[in-house]
């Protein structure tokens, strides 16, 4: 592979130039990752200097899109294949997210569709996002299922990282992302792919191969 070290501050300015630089009434950015990665504070830092630019941003988590409790947890709390297959919502995603930020869309966009602590609709308001908003999603497992977005930017983490930088408590959703590896490849898949084995040392890979 090919490695490119760059810096956490120069990583967000990247991320934003290439952001600002595409076209379209309203632009949809994925984080994906593992947790472990820190997808959403990085997808947080990107905010600001959004809207620095005069992109409105509006900050949606995948964790914020599961499934109800019954459906989540219907072979258990462990069960890294249902995390896997049935954890995250993300016909609900594309649904609430994604299609109202397409050309043809409304730009009105649900931040939140499922609160798991209390397993109900925290029944947010939708943000109506200007001309030239965007949306930042982050979370795991986003690519591989038909969610359009406009750019990926994929955070990896080899097989040790992800494994030392997991808690323990969470372990059992490692076989997902292993998983998620071999059948999605999310590399190949990703506009951007950015190792953060070393979080305060990232590098930016331009070929895996």
């Amino acid at each position: 592979m090919r490695v490119r070290a760059i810096s956490p501050e120069a990583l967000v300015d990247e991320v934003v130039e290439r952001v600002d630089a595409l076209p379209g009434r309203w632009l949809r950015v994925a984080v994906d990752g593992a947790e472990a990665a820190g997808t959403g504070e990085f997808a947080d830092r990107l905010v600001s200097p959004l809207r620095e630019r005069g992109r409105e941003t509006v900050r949606v988590r995948a964790a914020d899109y599961l499934r109800p409790a019954s459906v989540r947890l219907e072979h258990g709390h462990h069960d890294p294949d249902s995390y896997y297959l049935s954890w995250f919502d993300t016909t609900g995603l594309a649904r609430e997210v994604l299609r109202p930020l397409a050309a043809d869309g409304t730009g009105r966009v649900l931040p939140a569709l499922w609160d798991p602590d209390a397993d109900r609709s925290p029944r947010l308001n939708r943000v109506s996002l200007p001309e030239r908003g965007v949306a930042v999603v982050d979370g795991p497992l986003l690519q591989g299922v038909g969610l359009d977005f406009d750019l990926v930017v994929h955070l990896w983490l080899s097989d040790g990282a992800l494994r030392r930088r997991t808690p323990e408590d969470r372990h059992w959703t490692l076989p997902a992302f292993h998983r998620y590896a071999e059948e999605v490849d999310p590399t190949s898949l990703a506009d951007l792919v950015v190792r953060v084995d070393h979080p305060d040392r990232p590098a930016i890979i331009d070929a895996f191969g």
